[in-house]
């Protein structure tokens, strides 16, 4: 009895598929990347547009502040000499039985004109 081998066919076999088939999805990774910096770049332009004009408002506002220190400088000076006036007032009314009192005499002895270092706020008069 003759035995045959059991051999590949004179041709070879076909190729054996070991990887998987799957159609591609989608773009390439370097797509995706030039995609997602053109958006980072569209949606920066605002953000840095809002710093420059931010920056823009603080000079101004900076700027008015300082154009605007003569005015309140002046307020507070007319405020200081009502005050100064209001005291005078009222250092008569009550300073009026006492003799030798002198209205209005600086208690330092120099012809200096110094500025109080405190401000009396007196709760019933008109301030």
């Amino acid at each position: 009895m003759v035995t045959s081998q059991d051999l590949p066919p004179k041709d070879g076999y076909g190729p054996v598929q070991w990887r998987r088939n799957l159609p591609s999805r989608g773009f390439r990774p370097s797509i995706y990347l030039a995609i997602m910096g053109a958006v980072s770049l569209v949606s920066l332009y605002p953000l840095f547009n809002g710093i420059k004009q931010r920056r823009e408002l603080a000079r101004e506002k900076a700027w008015a502040r300082i154009h605007l220190l003569p005015v309140l400088q002046a307020e507070a000076d007319r405020d200081a000499v009502r005050r100064y006036y209001n005291n005078l007032e009222r250092e008569k009314a009550i300073m009026k039985g006492v003799p030798g009192w002198e209205d209005g005499k600086p208690v330092y002895s120099d012809e200096k004109i110094h500025t109080p270092r405190f401000v009396i706020l007196d709760g019933a008069k008109n301030i």
